[in-house]
């Protein structure tokens, strides 16, 4: 969903809330800022900064998602900040000894997503750098949100954190195919194109005495057929490959 003037992503109106938990460095906020933004979520609430609010370096390091940063809800505790969501996740890398889902990114933005279209309000927590949520945070919440990473080293950045998971809601909220051929100023060849620089290539080859011997060169024409068929050329290739193959022929004449 894109703003068609400013060609950023237009928010979603039930997107889930970020909640950045006593966050200490300035620079992280931002960070988050233009990681939310990155994935079209604007709602930013941040309890109990460290450095205190506003924060010039959470500004500078915003770059242009700075409006995420003027319109943050600023609150004193964790309760507060949550009070009016319907369902709550919390991220966490480490086990805390409590009784609730364990959920991947991927699974947590895809039951969010469903969550949001019901009109449920949802929140999803972000600890503090040094060393996450607390317990007294993630007992607050109804889920708890672990990207499987490297056990021997499982901490992530805040920022980086917002944006895995922010990664994960764009993916689980767009349509993007996961692969397209990018086309440079040109288009898919034609069926018959390919089969004439098929032709192309196979009269000159034979000029030249490359089907040999007799007995093979049936099966080696059908082998150079299936090569080109399952080339994705473009209109552009097959004309490369003509003027290669006429280069070759005045080369020849010319050297005799």
């Amino acid at each position: 969903m894109t703003d068609p003037q400013t060609q950023t992503p237009a928010p979603n109106p039930v997107a889930p809330a970020f909640v950045l938990i006593r966050p200490q460095m300035g620079e992280n906020i931002g960070g988050a800022a233009r990681a939310m933004w990155n994935f079209g979520l604007d709602r930013m609430r941040i309890v109990a900064p460290r450095d205190g609010w506003p924060n010039q370096r959470a500004i500078a390091m915003s770059s242009g998602a700075g409006r995420l940063l003027d319109e943050a809800g600023l609150f004193d505790t964790t309760a507060e900040a949550l009070a009016d969501c319907d369902y709550v996740f919390a991220t966490t890398a480490r086990p805390r000894g409590l009784t609730k889902p364990v959920m991947t990114p991927e699974r947590a933005m895809e039951y969010a997503r469903a969550l949001c279209a019901e009109g449920k309000k949802v929140g999803v927590m972000f600890g503090p750098e040094r060393a996450g949520l607390e317990n007294e945070d993630i007992v607050q919440a109804n889920a708890i949100v672990t990207v499987p990473v490297n056990p021997a080293f499982a901490s992530l950045n805040l920022a980086q954190c917002v944006l895995l998971t922010a990664y994960e809601w764009g993916r689980q909220t767009t349509d993007t195919p996961p692969e397209v051929m990018e086309m440079a100023k040109t288009e898919v060849a034609a069926h018959v194109e390919v089969q004439k620089l098929a032709d192309h290539f196979e009269e000159r080859l034979e000029e030249a005495g490359f089907f040999f011997p007799p007995e093979k060169a049936t099966n080696m024409k059908t082998n150079l057929r299936n090569l080109w068929s399952r080339m994705p050329l473009t209109k552009a290739d097959v004309q490369v490959f003509h003027g290669m193959m006429r280069q070759l022929v005045r080369w020849k004449n010319k050297s005799e």
